[in-house]
């Protein structure tokens, strides 16, 4: 099959605004041609000044052609600024239209992928990818066709009144072009490439940095931290040096090239002036000096033309690249789980193809049950909990909600069954009572405020200025981490789905807000009433104090279960959760001397 041209591909999302592109290269060719008219008129004022001179009264078309000359100017002005007001209407359509399917797109996307990409390396995507096809629809294609169209006009000035001087002005404009070839060349492409890679990994980088900062401050971990930004950076900077350095030459004798014309055209006007000076040449070759520069600028937008071409070449590559990732499968049947019990039949899952970050692992937990998901950073707990809300879809294996496998679950119905509360979990700026009912479109202002109190949130709402009504974020009121995960928690519990994920969801509260956290999630893994079922719970903790009465604790270590159990029974067993929780209790109660110690300083 032909791969289509990267103009073909914009023009798919342009829709019936296709027609406004072409019309803007018409108009674009119309003012190009327009805009060499003047120089006929300056031709012939020179014409007629030479031809008349020193009895300048006589040159009475002087004046007219003068006039002439800017009126032709004016309208050259006026059809450009037509042709631009179309192409941009054609390119800001298709900006839009590529923005919309990306997002589309994206939210269709399990978890894993967007987390591959990285979230600045996405916006970068959508919005700067989408930003470049704009600039190059709305403004460097029409520029591209009215610099074909006047290096044509132009050939035919310099040829029509002296051919001689003519084939000189075209020397400096062979050679380069010649020279912008070579800088624009298949090793541009390549370059250029590796430009758009520096920069999207220096973005995404400086947006996860910025969003880890309260991470970073909470471990004391600033220096370490800063070193993946600090390398974004330092490659960015090696890779623009160099590839500065390497156009520098080439740059140096192309500028030269293109502003040597004078050179041409005075070493043949001496030349050709050997016999004596006719007004005729004289004429001729003051109007060449005066037209000449056009050649420089029009060659001067054909390169920045081919480096758009390539920016943009660049810019849909990194849109298909998104948009070639295959969303999850969706159920045509609307399979609904008979129970809230999950199993994971032999599941396998790995980020890169390489090292799995789930390996043949298999568990099943009882509806109603509570358990707990522990073991150093990297383990796959994450992952773990990520594969049964289906985040993204295990490599190998299966999970059963109620034992219905979840790819045939529709994605609703599972979003229905599950609710989640993370350990960085955000909120929209908007009011507490519209972030709150994002769970459930549908509640009463009294089934928030319900969630609210059952989430531990009175104290947060008696002293915000509106009540639920305050309006949180940028320009609005800012809360705690540990108050922000109380919200959070009123969300999950508004939902009230049968199945809870809880990720390391009191790691930032300070020891007041962990309290309340943790009657929150009391709260929020109960049932509605007495009489209802309790809720199957999965807990990832580091505070092994939280999951004590956990029905099972499950140990992972590198993707693996290597040990089950209730507390109890693992700390019998002696292994590697005893090791854990001896090390946690040592790191406790250190914490709890030194605080007390520094109770006793201050009295």
């Amino acid at each position: 099959m032909k791969k289509q041209s990267n103009l073909s591909r914009l023009m798919g999302y342009a829709g019936a605004h296709k027609i406004l592109t072409y019309l803007s290269w018409v108009l674009s060719v119309m003012s190009a041609l327009l805009a060499l008219v003047p120089f006929w008129y300056i031709w012939r004022i020179i014409h007629d000044i030479l031809e008349f001179s020193p009895d300048f009264v006589e040159a009475g078309n002087v004046t007219s052609y003068g006039w002439s000359a800017v009126l032709s100017a004016v309208i050259s002005i006026v059809v450009y600024i037509a042709a631009l007001m179309c192409s941009h209407m054609s390119a800001f359509r298709v900006a839009a239209n590529i923005r919309k399917e990306l997002m589309r797109h994206i939210t269709a996307l399990p978890l894993g992928v967007t987390e591959k990409y990285g979230s600045g390396k996405l916006r970068r995507i959508v919005n700067s990818s989408s930003a470049a096809t704009e600039t190059y629809l709305a403004h460097r294609l029409p520029d591209k066709a009215g610099a074909v169209a006047t290096p044509i006009g132009l050939l035919f000035l310099l040829l029509a009144f002296d051919w001689r001087l003519g084939l000189l002005s075209l020397v400096p404009v062979v050679l380069g072009f010649l020279i912008m070839m070579k800088m624009t060349g298949k090793d541009m492409e390549k370059r250029m490439e590796q430009y758009q890679n520096a920069l999207a990994d220096m973005s995404n980088e400086a947006v996860e940095y910025v969003r880890g900062v309260p991470v970073v401050k909470t471990f004391g971990q600033t220096i370490f931290s800063f070193k993946r930004f600090k390398d974004a950076i330092d490659n960015y900077e090696t890779w623009v040096i160099a590839y500065t350095k390497g156009l520098r030459l080439p740059m140096m004798f192309y500028t030269t090239a293109i502003n040597g014309v004078f050179a041409f055209l005075i070493a043949g006007g001496i030349l050709f002036t050997r016999g004596g000076v006719t007004n005729e040449l004289l004429l001729n070759l003051i109007f060449y000096i005066v037209i000449t520069p056009v050649i420089g600028t029009t060659l001067t937008k054909i390169m920045f033309m081919s480096e758009d071409a390539m920016i943009v070449g660049d810019a849909i590559n990194r849109i298909d690249e998104v948009l070639n990732e295959k969303p999850l499968s969706e159920s045509s049947v609307n399979n609904i789980p008979k129970n809230n019990g999950i199993t994971l039949e032999h599941v396998s899952y790995s980020y890169d193809g390489e090292k799995n970050a789930l390996n043949d692992v298999s568990l099943s937990i009882k509806p109603g049950q509570t358990v707990a998901l522990v073991g150093a950073s990297g383990g796959g707990k994450t992952t773990l909990a990520n594969i049964v809300t289906r985040f993204f879809d295990p490599q190998k294996g299966r999970v059963l909600i109620g034992n219905t496998d979840i790819r045939d679950i529709p994605k609703e119905t599972l979003m229905n069954k599950v609710s989640f509360v993370f350990q960085n979990s955000r909120l929209i700026k908007a009011s507490i009572l519209e972030n709150v009912r994002m769970a459930k479109p549908n509640a009463t202002r009294e089934e928030i405020a319900h969630a609210l109190e059952a989430a531990q949130c009175l104290d947060i709402i008696e002293k915000l200025p509106n009540g639920i009504d305050t309006v949180v974020g940028t320009k609005g009121v800012y809360l705690s981490g540990g108050e922000q995960q109380r919200i959070a928690i009123a969300r999950a519990i508004l939902k009230n789905a049968p199945i809870l994920i809880l990720d390391e969801a009191t790691a930032f509260a300070d020891p007041d807000n962990e309290v309340r956290v943790q009657q929150a999630l009391s709260a929020l893994s109960k049932g509605e009433s007495a009489d209802s079922p309790r809720k199957t719970v999965i807990m990832i903790a580091h505070r092994l104090s939280s999951i004590t009465d956990a029905d099972c604790i499950y140990v992972l270590q590198d993707g693996e279960i290597v040990e089950s159990g209730t507390h109890s029974g693992l700390i019998e067993r002696n292994g590697i959760f005893t090791k854990m929780w001896k090390n946690y209790s040592e790191a406790a109660e250190w914490k709890i001397l030194n605080e007390s110690k520094g109770l006793e300083v201050n009295a």
